[in-house]
């Protein structure tokens, strides 16, 4: 006899799915991007690539600096070029380090801040079954009103409470990781206020001479030094004049700085004129730009009277050397001296230039090398004479602060004197030819700037400070009530008909629980009549079972 299997075939098992690779790939280096990590190492990598910005000239600030360093260092300059040295927050590599710490810090906030509005909108957990197993338990005696009365007591303490029949769930400290959000969070946003700033932002330097006719009107070709962001152009500056009337200056007797202070008249677009004042810690503020006082010298007043009778005058800033007295040098060039009237004939080997040093308060005898004080208590000048082909005509960049020493040692230009001169006096030299040290006029360093994420920055950096204060002194905790029944065979404390059992549970390192939590049962029991001897301090017995009574 033939026994049939009349029992269901079973279907043969489907096979498994292989995994993404790609997609796994992705996904786990999105959580290596995300993570905190990841972030404090890009954060580090951000404050290394700013290093070279720092150390090295850079060309939006000074060009004439970058010019020099490859000059001075023919072989290493072109190498530090190619990677963006001179360039470093436009480089590529640190505008990725940039993107990638601004994606970082995203990813990872986006997440926390789900988590932590979720975990404030829920109430407090309930009661583990075993609360003396928690690092601080306590019993105490029932208060009037029992279970309510509990809760009362711990609200007026601003904690969150959840009553769940006779138990009281309570929990505070969320302050640690709002601070922890907030002071995440202000970091994206400075990095937001930073590249708004890079953007649209713009700055130039100039500096200003006092006298009606060397005012100053905003536009790129009248700055020394100019940056505009990449979406700015030089359309976009607004428009504006500024005028140096006058500028006061008062040190103290070590010639230290106390006191600076520009007047200026000030001619806004679709405005009147108006008079202001500004000084360091004081911006000059304008509709869409901020004027602010660097720093400030003298300009000698000269007058050069050339062979043919013809006088030429030339106000001349002198840079500072960096000395207390505020000794300056500069260069009065007079290109266009000597020439025939007549004529008009140039002859470029008979140029005019002056090369001097200028001393607010000289010293009483030689060497006149030094200025003993910032204001002019006894000014001196000090020219040398220079005359012949300046090299002005050949088209060759150059600093209008000083003589172009290549045509010096080519022969093209000679020395014909020197002199010290004070105010009011004239040099005679060797052709005949006059030149007259006149007076001195101020002159102010400005720099002027736009940034529209300044106030960002400002109030982010605010905040900033805040999230980080409450995220270093926050600190989470948990705290449980449970009405017990008091012992019938008189074993209880206090002989009462009820009980409160206590525990407390440190969500975070807090080594002043234990004092919190005896304070809080004092409280709640009465004050005076909670058992202080109940209340169980000895945190080390029960630390590790904290895990298994959550």
């Amino acid at each position: 006899m033939t026994v049939v299997d009349e029992r269901p075939a079973t279907p043969a098992e489907a096979p498994r799915r292989r995994p993404n690779r790609l997609l796994a790939l992705l996904r786990n280096s999105w959580r290596q991007l995300t993570s905190m990590r990841t972030a404090l190492v890009l954060l580090f990598l951000l404050a290394i690539a700013a290093i070279p910005g720092s150390v090295l000239p850079q060309r939006g600030v000074n060009p004439e600096d970058v010019r020099d360093y490859f000059t001075e260092h023919p072989d290493l300059a072109p190498v530090l070029d190619r990677i963006g040295a001179f360039e470093a927050f436009g480089s590529v590599w640190f505008s990725a380090i940039y993107l990638l710490l601004f994606t970082s810090l995203i990813g990872c906030i986006t997440p926390r801040l789900r988590d932590h509005v979720r975990a404030l909108r829920s109430t407090p957990p309930a009661a583990p079954k075993r609360l003396d197993r928690l690092p601080q338990h306590a019993l105490l005696p029932a208060p009037e009103g029992g279970v309510a009365a509990v809760a009362e007591a711990l609200r007026r303490r601003r904690w969150r409470v959840a009553v769940r029949g006779d138990e009281v769930s309570a929990e505070k400290g969320y302050l640690k990781e709002t601070g922890n959000l907030l002071f995440h969070t202000s970091m994206v946003v400075v990095l937001v206020g930073v590249a708004l700033g890079s953007w649209y932002g713009w700055s130039g330097n100039r500096l200003l001479v006092a006298g009606e006719e060397n005012a100053f009107c905003n536009t790129r070709q009248q700055y020394a030094e100019a940056k505009l962001g990449p979406r700015v152009g030089s359309e976009d500056l607004p428009g504006f004049c500024v005028r140096l009337d006058d500028f006061h200056a008062r040190f103290l007797e070590t010639g230290q700085p106390e006191f600076f202070n520009a007047e200026v008249t000030v001619d806004e677009a679709g405005g009147e004129s108006r008079r202001a004042e500004f000084s360091v810690n004081a911006p000059l503020r304008l509709d869409g730009a901020n004027v602010h006082l660097l720093g400030h010298g003298y300009a000698p007043v000269i007058r050069y009277t050339d062979r043919f009778g013809r006088s030429q005058t030339s106000t001349v800033p002198f840079l500072t050397t960096g000395d207390v007295g505020l000794t300056s040098e500069g260069l009065a060039a007079f290109p266009d001296a000597n020439v025939d009237p007549a004529t008009g004939d140039r002859d470029p080997n008979l140029q005019m230039a002056f090369s001097g040093l200028y001393l607010p308060t000289a010293p009483a005898s030689p060497p006149y090398a030094r200025s003993e004080y910032p204001t002019e208590r006894n000014p001196a000048l000090n020219l040398v004479a220079y005359r012949g082909n300046l090299g002005l005509d050949a088209g060759i960049p150059g600093s209008i602060y000083e003589l172009d020493q290549r045509q010096v040692r080519a022969g093209k230009v000679k020395e014909v004197g020197t002199k010290l001169l004070r105010r009011g006096e004239t040099w005679t030299l060797d052709d005949g030819t006059k030149v007259e040290f006149l007076d001195t006029r101020p002159y102010v360093t400005l720099s002027v700037r736009h940034d529209p994420g300044s106030t960002l920055l400002l109030v982010s950096s605010a905040v900033l400070l805040v999230g980080l204060m409450g995220s270093l002194f926050g600190r989470r905790r948990r705290v449980f009530f449970r009405m017990v029944p008091a012992d019938p065979a008189g074993g209880s404390p206090t002989g009462g008909s009820s009980l409160v059992e206590a525990g407390g549970l440190p969500r975070t390192d807090h080594p002043g629980f234990a004092d919190e939590f005896a304070q809080l049962v004092a409280a709640v029991g009465g004050g005076d009549k909670a058992d202080r001897d109940g209340v169980d301090r000895d945190g080390d017995d029960r630390a590790g079972a904290r895990e298994g009574a959550e």
